[in-house]
């Protein structure tokens, strides 16, 4: 099971091109302009759909078809209104997706390569124009839709049109804020990891070799490729890494270099006008047990203020607060990822906020609590519950933001089927008979081959 998940999930990232090594014989079975759908395409969803959800509707290559057609006729357009995608971009795609799939897989390289059937750097080669293809429709779409809005009263009608028979049933949600802070490593941790660094540093000028050593003490994903992190253009990296790297020249080794992850050594490998391409060793200070005390009692601090009303939530989160958090921009409230708002179902939320609001009134303030972000890094949090509802079926006074988005949802697939309506008047479409069977289709073939 664990690997079926896995392949799963490689597919999802990169579409369902990665099952070519399926033995389709393949032809062209729609022409939509200058774009091709091949029956590859076709099959390969269909086998994803089935991996994924198991026996299928009799229909579901007529959907998958409509569907990719759909996506051809994005593509097609944003070409011939020259919408461009930069090479920076779809290679920043393309190893955030090896990365997610590498980190599913435990960052086993071989396991990887065993289920490809090509070297990383191959897969990545055989994905590029297919990505950039599903780039180009998103951006297309997204310009299409861009206007799109919904006012008050649309929004009241949208839910009003919905029969009370079939109005959502909602479970109890919460709001939550929180405050957060981290630890600040001491002066004696600081100066061993410069010296370790300065160390390394003196053994690469001695003639050791940066990759290996890279791969041996680096403290991040890049290790395994010897801290190579690719082609980047300027505006990527943090500002202090991103001064210290364009001040190099090929092959320089710079000096140890702090920024908000640790401390680095980098090597310049190549450079392009604004894009260079180069490798670092990263090694972050540890916290130690006074550190993490003394992060503690600060967030206690601002507790005491809290409860004693000398200073309102608000005000705490913009003096207090860890400013790359996401919720420091939202007044300290989260943002549930699923929905894009910040009500939570109990069960979306982390385990240790769960248990920590379990029985927490609204307007409580937590005690300190540790946590780890996704590269785990300890930071210390104290949430404070801001609203909690009870179980309820959609209305308008509670659930109007959830409203709302499902009103933009549906006005935005009105939008995109009126626009692919007219597009399709006036643009050379031709699909092949085997799909005469499928009524989802007639309005590509409204007029079978247009000229």
């Amino acid at each position: 099971m664990k690997i079926l998940n896995s392949l799963i999930l490689a597919m999802i990232l990169f579409g369902p091109a990665c099952l070519a090594q399926r033995e389709v014989i393949d032809k062209v079975v729609a022409t939509i302009g200058g774009e091709l759908v091949l029956l590859s395409e076709v099959e390969e969803q269909h086998a994803l759909m089935e991996a994924q959800s198991g026996v299928l509707p009799d229909d579901a290559r007529c959907n998958i078809m409509d569907q990719l057609m759909a996506s051809k006729l994005l593509v097609n357009q944003a070409k011939l209104d020259s919408i461009e995608i930069s090479e920076e971009e779809v290679e920043a795609q393309l190893d955030a997706r090896i990365e997610r799939i590498l980190s599913f897989m435990n960052n086993d390289v071989s396991q990887f390569e065993t289920y490809y059937g090509q070297t990383i750097n191959e897969v990545k080669s055989q994905f590029r124009e297919d990505l950039k293809s599903q780039i180009l429709a998103d951006r297309m779409r997204g310009q299409v839709m861009a206007g799109v809005t919904v006012t008050p009263s649309e929004v009241k009608q949208f839910f009003n049109s919905i029969p009370l028979d079939s109005l959502p049933y909602f479970n109890s949600e919460v709001e939550v804020g929180e405050i957060v802070y981290k630890p600040e490593v001491n002066k004696e941790e600081r100066q061993k990891t410069i010296e370790k660094l300065e160390s390394i540093r003196q053994r690469i000028l001695a003639g050791e070799d940066f990759a290996e050593l890279a791969s041996k003490y680096s403290e991040d994903g890049s290790a395994r490729a010897g801290g190579d992190l690719g082609w980047a253009k300027r505006g990527k990296y943090v500002p202090e890494f991103e001064a210290a790297a364009f001040k190099l020249e090929k092959e320089e080794i710079s000096p140890v270099v702090e920024s908000e992850f640790g401390f680095h050594l980098l090597q310049m490998l190549e450079r392009r006008g604004n894009s260079i391409h180069v490798r670092h060793i990263l090694i972050k200070p540890e916290l130690t047990d006074a550190d993490l005390e003394k992060a503690k009692a600060h967030l206690d601090t601002v507790r005491h203020l809290l409860v004693t009303d000398s200073i309102t939530f608000s005000q705490a989160v913009k003096r207090y607060s860890n400013e790359d958090v996401q919720s420091y921009n939202n007044d300290g409230r989260l943002v549930n990822p699923a929905t894009g708002n910040t009500f939570f179902e109990i069960g979306d939320l982390d385990p240790d906020i769960y248990f920590t609001i379990d029985t927490m009134e609204i307007g409580g303030i937590s005690a300190p609590f540790e946590f780890r972000d996704q590269v785990g890094d300890i930071y210390y949090r104290l949430v404070m519950l801001q609203s909690r509802t009870s179980p309820h079926k959609a209305n308008l006074k509670l659930d109007y933001s959830k409203i709302q988005k499902a009103a933009i949802e549906s006005k935005k697939s009105d939008f995109i089927a009126q626009w692919i309506k007219d597009k399709v008047d006036a643009t050379y479409i031709n699909i092949d008979p085997m799909y005469n069977a499928c009524p989802v289709l007639e309005k590509w073939k409204e007029k079978d081959i247009r000229p």
